[in-house]
């Protein structure tokens, strides 16, 4: 059995996602990697999610927080710098679920923290989560990863994890909100050098003495696609289920709502309602939007370089709404 560990040097989610991906494709038969990682703020969706209804996207791109569709099921969360992310990743035979959250359970009670496994695949303490977890089977190997808080800023989870103003009803799955606790609530010595420490050498309790992982030229070169894939819109967005949603405002001109369908990262459906003294704008602005990209530089070219005449404060109110 080959026992592997990676600590990643990196902070860049589609980065370290990208790894987690690369090392799920690649592990060898007889092999175990366990894989520690740290992101900068992000949020973290599954794999069948809606980001435009799990997220509120105005204010990430605000406040600079990336956007990260990970390959694995499960619910949406919020990353930062106190918050430890772990990999699991073996072949077929070695994968066993209760093992790996063993390898967790032990590290914490090293601390003298007792916790237990619910039935949502999450982590809790007094019924309190710490922890999510998903699972990604390919034909060859499996994959168990999740989250760790330590003390990151849980004020912030609703800042980017609500939709705001934006009305969407979403064919994708909604992520199930739960009571969380940060792992330095409990015992304020944790954070997340020293969760990392009792994890790897938990791991090597229950598996063995491990070799790093070091990656050679090649790998490097694909990790360095798969991260390209991990930020592209197409993605992150593009792959969002099909959703309604509904934009609107009131401009000096008058009130205009737009009620957009959306399947596949395009726009296959448009109603516009406005009290504009303009009777040809409803109609124009339909057939304008009808097939377009939904993202929102497109969007903002194609307004504006039409004729419609109030398309600047159509194409601004757009863009407001769609990155």
């Amino acid at each position: 059995m080959k026992i592997r560990t990676y600590v990643s040097d990196s902070n860049n989610a589609w980065h370290n996602l990208a790894v987690d991906e690369f090392l799920l494709n690649s592990v060898g038969k007889d092999e175990i990697i366990l894989y520690l990682y740290i992101n900068s703020d992000s949020v973290i969706i599954g794999k069948n999610q809606n980001a435009w209804k799990e997220c509120n996207i105005e204010s990430m791109n605000r406040d600079g927080v990336k956007l990260v569709r990970r390959i694995t099921g499960g619910g949406a969360v919020f990353h930062d710098l106190n918050n430890l992310n772990f990999s699991f990743i073996s072949s077929k035979d070695l994968y066993d679920v209760k093992r790996q959250f063993g390898v967790i359970l032990k590290a914490l009670e090293s601390v003298g923290l007792k916790a237990e496994f619910s039935s949502r695949n999450d982590l809790t303490i007094n019924g309190r989560k710490f922890s999510g977890n998903a699972f990604c089977e390919k034909k060859h190997a499996s994959q168990h990863h999740g989250t760790l808080l330590i003390n990151t800023d849980l004020s912030r989870l609703s800042d980017y994890l609500n939709v705001s103003e934006k009305k969407i009803q979403s064919k994708g799955i909604s992520s199930v909100r739960a009571r969380v606790i940060n792992l330095k609530e409990l015992n304020e010595k944790l954070d997340t050098a020293l969760m990392s420490s009792l994890l790897l050498a938990a791991f090597e309790s229950e598996y063995g003495i491990s070799q790093p992982v070091v990656f050679s030229d090649p790998d490097l070169e694909q990790i360095a696609l798969l991260e390209e894939k991990h930020s592209s819109w197409e993605w992150r967005l593009g792959e969002s289920p099909s959703f309604t949603t509904e934009l609107g405002d009131r401009f000096t001109w008058g009130e205009i709502q737009i009620f957009l369908d959306v399947r596949g990262s395009r726009i296959t459906g448009v109603k516009v309602f406005t009290d504009s003294l303009d009777t040809e704008l409803s109609e124009k602005l339909e057939n304008l939007l009808a097939g377009q990209l939904y993202m929102g530089k497109s969007l903002y070219d194609a307004v504006t370089a039409s004729d419609i005449p109030d398309r600047f404060d159509i194409a601004e109110l757009i863009t407001r709404e769609i990155p």
